[in-house]
Parts: structure tokens; sequence; C-alpha cells
């Protein structure tokens, strides 16, 4: 088992987070499986940018970042060296330190999901799924 350790964040992480992991699963996959409620507008397909993390420590254990995914964080509030697409990288055997981004102003970050960082793949994948 691998060991993530989530730090802190307001909203989905409060006190943080250590969690016991089985290499070759999502780091997304990983949050959410352990109540972890990370944003994934896209429903992990890497058609948008909303389960950016931070990869502090364990970065270079992870899996090769696709050029698609390189595209997509480049649109990403807040994007670091250490940054991934939670959705698409796939955790090692080497334990990993993780930071989900703060954004301060709410409202922005809002706006900026569906103005900016949503794909058209993913703004067709939620028409058909609501029925448009």
């Amino acid at each position: 088992m691998t060991q993530i350790v989530i730090l802190p964040h307001t909203e989905y992480c409060p006190e943080g987070a250590v969690l016991e992991v089985s290499p070759g699963t999502s780091i997304c996959e990983a949050l959410l499986e352990n109540d972890i409620p990370i944003e994934h507008a896209c429903d992990m397909v890497c058609a948008c940018t909303t389960c950016h993390v931070i990869v502090r420590e364990g970065f270079n254990s992870l899996n090769e970042p696709d050029e698609n995914e390189e595209d997509l964080l480049d649109r990403a509030w807040g994007l670091n060296p250490l940054s991934r697409l939670s959705c698409q990288a796939i955790i090692a055997k080497d334990d990993l330190v993780v930071e989900i981004p703060k954004i301060l102003d709410q409202s922005r970050q809002r706006k900026s999901l569906i103005a900016l960082e949503i794909s058209p793949q993913c703004f067709m994948k939620a028409r058909l799924r609501i029925g448009l």
C-alpha cells in the first residue's frame, strides 16, 4: 500500500488526511474513496481541470502526463511545476504528499470553471446527461 498525505484544505479536507491506497489507483479515485469530495466535473476523463492537485512529494513516482493533460493544466488555476490532474495521476509505490489548491474567490472559481476550464467534450457530455 502507498501512503498519501493530504494537506489540509478548508472546503474538502479541513483536518488533512493520511490515506493508504493500492498502487494503480488515480489520486482522484483515492480521494473520493476516502470521502474527500474533490471536484471532477468531467467524470475523470481528462476533459477539465477541476481535479487539479499539487503533488508536493513523490511527484516523479507518478505516471507521465500525456499531451492532453498538459494542455488542460495550462488552464488550471494556481498552476505549479508539481501540478497534475488527479484523475490522470496514477499512484505507484512511493508515498505522496498532495495539496488541493485553494481558490480565494469562490465566485471567480465557479465562473472560471464554467467559462474557461470545461472542455467542449465535457460540455457535450453534460448536455447529454441532462437530456439537452
